[in-house]
């Protein structure tokens, strides 16, 4: 398996993903969105989840396709901002057709990011303008680290930050991860420089420094940001998506097997103050042949994606004043 030519979530065909940031806040949101309506699940782990419109994603729901997805930060303050992508989305005239009217579904999640140091005195929710800012910068390329809804996330002892990876596996399929990275754990392994996602690397995205030589004593594999803010101010979300034809209850059992990328990625992980949530997407281009088969692979391939762009996220972060805590360049060096 290699990633593909972006090593981000928009090698799967058709998928563009947009980030829109306010430094003064410290805080953002980042949009999925497809050149047409597309399949999706989610799964939920984390004990402390903020979401929207998840319900209708289960598989024995109506609606099959959906418009877009939001990740943001903001907490509960952030599921506004999928308010203002339904608002640009309608302009274009997206949406789940009832007669006359125009419904755009765009289903949503959160982090919580009040406590990085950030101006939250705002007299107006921010995160309507923010998510109709980041529909409107939707690209196949965007930025990663401190950006969009990773701008104000933090892990155990680092910055973290939004990060995307990409595989293409045996059948030609490609798979994708998207993810905002801030748990309550550490994304590094005890107080090394070296990643948790570390046998997963491809082609030193994160430094290529493998994984750290020798045990880890317990008290180092479980640390949480108890040290110096509150523990409850957590959560990882992400997106995975591939362009296999996948149903419903099929991309249930993606995102399932992807939240070992979380766990992969982080430790501790799915933690009751933790909001850990997943998202899969089918762009349905490419027909499944062996379907138990193709399964297994695809949720292989989207755990391992998952746990890198969760380093990615962290090892691309950039320093910005009155950070609680050093990014991983500022701490290990580049």
């Amino acid at each position: 398996m290699q990633p593909g030519p972006r090593n981000l979530i928009t090698d799967v065909a058709g998928l563009r993903v947009g980030n829109a940031e306010d430094h003064q806040i410290k805080t953002g949101t980042t949009v999925l969105v497809a050149d047409k309506p597309f399949r999706a699940s989610v799964d939920v782990m984390g004990g402390s989840p903020g979401s929207r419109e998840t319900e209708l994603l289960a598989p024995d729901k109506l609606v099959e396709d959906i418009d877009a997805l939001v990740l943001s930060g903001g907490s509960a303050f952030g599921l506004d901002a999928a308010s203002g992508v339904t608002d640009g989305l309608r302009k274009l005239g997206r949406g789940f057709r009832v007669e006359k009217a125009t419904v755009p579904i765009v289903p949503g999640a959160i982090i919580f990011d009040l406590l990085n140091n950030g101006d939250k005195d705002w007299d107006e929710n921010p995160y309507r303008a923010l998510g109709a800012q980041a529909l409107a910068n939707a690209r196949e390329d965007f930025a990663l680290g401190t950006a969009g809804a990773g701008v104000g996330a933090l892990t155990a002892n680092l910055k973290g930050g939004l990060g995307s990876a990409s595989l293409v596996i045996p059948g030609g399929f490609t798979v994708g991860a998207l993810v905002v990275a801030n748990p309550t754990g550490s994304v590094t392994m005890g107080d090394s420089r070296h990643f948790w996602a570390a046998p997963f690397e491809a082609n030193g995205e994160f430094g290529g420094l493998g994984p750290l030589p020798g045990p880890l004593p317990f008290e180092q594999t479980a640390r949480s940001k108890r040290d110096w803010v509150t523990p409850i101010s957590n959560t990882t979300i992400a997106i995975v998506a591939t362009d296999a034809d996948l149903t419903k209850a099929q991309l249930k059992r993606l995102a399932v097997a992807a939240q070992d990328g979380i766990a992969r990625g982080a430790s501790p992980a799915h933690t009751q103050v933790d909001g850990d949530l997943i998202f899969s997407v089918s762009t349905g281009a490419r027909p499944i042949t062996t379907p138990v088969l193709n399964a297994l692979q695809l949720g292989h391939a989207a755990a391992v994606c998952l746990s890198r762009a969760m380093a990615r996220a962290i090892y691309l972060a950039t320093p910005a004043p009155d950070d609680p805590v050093p990014t991983w360049r500022e701490r290990w060096g580049s």
